[in-house]
């Protein structure tokens, strides 16, 4: 289960530098940035007359070599730069550059506006007066392409380190980068197109993709499927939630235990009230979800406690991160089979504490010390192992932000860990399948549509 390769600045940076070593001139190399991005700003815009604003590094070269093939297509084509170039390769792309060049402050809008200012790796805001003449010229366009990232973007983190205006188009190349997926850029980005230009690039963060499920056979049954053993808590929504979540994700069975009365749920799920250690004894469980509608205090205490000391895979979400943050997440470092833990921001924060960082950096601290899979979720999912490898899902549906759809993810992800899925295969496999029923079911959902939604997602990966 590979996804595409994200780099960060650093990351870029030593890729180009090894291109570059190895004979490839970086003259070269912008070229063939400045034509890929020519080339997805042309298929995107079409012959619309077009701003070219430049800056003074490669970013504004390749803003350079873009007006030039924009120019070679018929396009009307104006350049505007904030400073003259001031590397060899951004001045023999600038020499390129055969039309009049204007001063940014002077220059009247156009219907395209290329954004070449600066691209990955900045690391301070804008001059106030630049970036209000960008979200100016932004503002006047039709359409607004950036080149890597808008200017104002930080590469690793995406923060905004000064005002973003909305891109409808951002061209980069090679790889992604981390804010190409990290909110709060995310959001200002638009379509997202990665241009081939020819570079080595490897890393161990990655996209979720669709993971590729085996679907059952003639000699399969509903154990050789995947066996999931959920609890239910006072919040007894959240439980059923979570049981029907692993059953619509494919798991072959699911045992809901409770001792009250869970309501209407599908007849295929096995509602018990055994005791708790006579159920975590089943040698055929492939995994135990627990935390969906539990709530500290009582027997819940009790309950983690077993689960721990089950041997089994744990999927641990909600009322069991509030429990675990008592003992702390070092808890987990000794059990058989690597946990999951799937916290939202807050319970990230009452497990782990305050911490420095990207989301990615946070995320990856949290699995090293907890020496289990950190799920970490938001509109910009990030998933972790404890040997730095680590996913970015950054497209998830604005709907999902509704009570409940955390306890249909810890369900799905459950599903995978019974069928056989490692910890982190699992972990992605599930957040793949979550956020693909979020676009299945539409704006507007709630927590149940997203169970019918799990179905269709199921269907495309076998």
């Amino acid at each position: 289960m590979t996804g595409r390769t994200i780099l960060t600045a650093a990351e870029m940076r030593a890729a180009e530098d090894a291109a570059i070593a190895a004979s490839t001139p970086v003259e070269t190399l912008m070229e063939r940035a400045g034509i890929g991005a020519a080339e997805a700003i042309w298929r995107y815009a079409g012959p619309v007359p077009a701003l070219v604003l430049c800056g003074p590094g490669n970013n504004g070269g390749d803003g350079y070599v873009i007006a030039r093939e924009l120019a070679a297509r018929g396009v009307k084509v104006r350049v505007a730069v904030s400073e003259e170039p001031k590397t060899p390769a951004a001045q023999a792309a600038r020499d390129s550059w055969e039309g009049p060049v204007e001063d940014i402050a002077e220059a009247a809008p156009a219907p395209l506006l290329v954004d070449a200012l600066f691209g990955t790796g900045l690391t301070r805001p804008l001059d106030d007066s630049l970036s209000a003449r960008l979200a100016e010229l932004a503002a006047q366009a039709r359409i607004a392409a950036a080149v890597d990232l808008p200017s104002g973007v930080a590469t690793d983190d995406g923060a905004i380190l000064s005002p973003v205006p909305d891109f409808d188009l951002t061209v980069t190349f090679q790889t992604l980068k981390p804010a190409h997926l990290l909110q709060p850029a995310a959001r200002h980005l638009g379509r997202v197109v990665v241009a081939d230009i020819g570079i080595e690039a490897a890393s161990a963060l990655e996209t979720v993709e669709r993971p590729r499920l085996i679907p059952p056979g003639p000699d399969s049954h509903k154990y050789d499927r995947g066996f999931v053993l959920t609890f239910g808590g006072d919040l007894r929504g959240a439980s059923a939630l979570s049981a029907v979540a692993a059953l619509r994700a494919g798991a072959g069975a699911v045992r809901l235990a409770s001792d009250k009365p869970l309501g209407a749920v599908p007849f295929g799920i096995m509602q018990v009230g055994e005791e708790m250690v006579d159920l975590l004894s089943d040698k055929r469980l492939g995994a135990v979800v627990f935390g969906p509608g539990i709530i500290a205090g009582g027997e819940s205490d009790c309950r983690l406690d077993q689960c721990l000391e089950s041997g089994l895979p744990l999927v641990l979400d909600a009322g069991a991160i509030t429990l675990l943050a008592e003992r702390g997440p070092e808890r987990l470092r000794d059990l058989e089979h690597m946990a999951i833990l799937t916290p939202h921001g807050g319970e990230f924060k009452r497990l782990f504490g305050e911490s420095e960082g990207s989301k990615i950096d946070r995320t990856r601290a949290a699995a090293a010390r907890s020496g289990a899979i950190v799920v970490f979720k938001g509109a910009d999912t990030v998933i972790a192992a404890p040997d730095g490898r680590t996913a970015l899902a950054g497209d998830a549906s604005s709907w999902l932000a509704t009570a409940g759809s955390g306890d249909v993810l810890a369900g799905a992800i459950g599903a995978m860990r019974a069928r056989g899925l490692d910890a982190y295969e699992a972990a992605i496999a599930g957040v793949w399948l979550h956020g693909r029923a979020a676009q299945l079911a539409g704006p507007n959902l709630i927590a149940d549509d997203l169970l019918e939604g799990l179905r269709g997602a199921l269907v495309e990966c076998l």
